[in-house]
């Protein structure tokens, strides 16, 4: 039995879940204040709410069942957290000329191109910027905050000689030395 799968998920007072089930699987809606995610979980799962718990089980000893078991009762979790509390992450911007700005629902970085680089924030998506070179991404759906914290990572990502770049803000970048001097 799979330690993640086997506990419930706890539903907050102001989330409200839908479980319809069909032939495809179980669809599950979470409402909650900051909007709702709806996800179709496979066939192979069986999700039931029983008080202001969700117990997600398997219907099958099946190689595919136990190994989607842990998985569907985390995703599960991160949308009833998603829309009570929601989701962050933070990144810096490190070099000389390196910043970020939030144009309406666009962010716009200057990270040492010839043009600036504009990433246009998708449906439940903020972007945040403190000082010109701390952002925040936030939203209430863990996968999609992610996703775009790694896209606007990727746009320079941090280099191993001087640092600068774009980086998570816990990370931490293993610096080389240079070339050795002549003797």
């Amino acid at each position: 039995m799979s330690r993640i799968g086997k506990s419930p998920v706890r539903i907050p007072d102001k989330v409200e879940v839908k479980i319809e089930t069909s032939a495809k699987g179980a669809q599950v809606t979470v409402k909650g204040p900051l909007g709702s995610l709806t996800r179709l979980f496979r066939p192979e799962i069986l999700v039931t709410q029983e008080g202001n718990e969700i117990i997600v089980s398997r219907r099958d000893e099946s190689r595919m069942a136990r190994s989607l078991h842990g998985l569907s009762r985390t995703l599960l979790n991160n949308m009833v957290l998603g829309v009570s509390t929601g989701f962050s992450r933070r990144l810096e911007i490190i070099g000389v000329g390196y910043r970020a700005q939030v144009q309406g629902k666009k962010l716009v970085l200057s990270l040492g191109f010839s043009h600036p680089v504009e990433i246009e924030a998708p449906e439940g998506i903020d972007f945040k910027v403190e000082g010109n070179t701390k952002l925040e991404v936030s939203g209430r759906c863990k996968e999609t905050v992610g996703h775009f914290s790694a896209l606007i990572r990727s746009k320079r990502p941090p280099e191993p000689y001087k640092g600068k770049g774009v980086k998570y803000a816990e990370e931490r970048i293993r610096r080389k030395a240079g070339k050795a001097g002549k003797k």
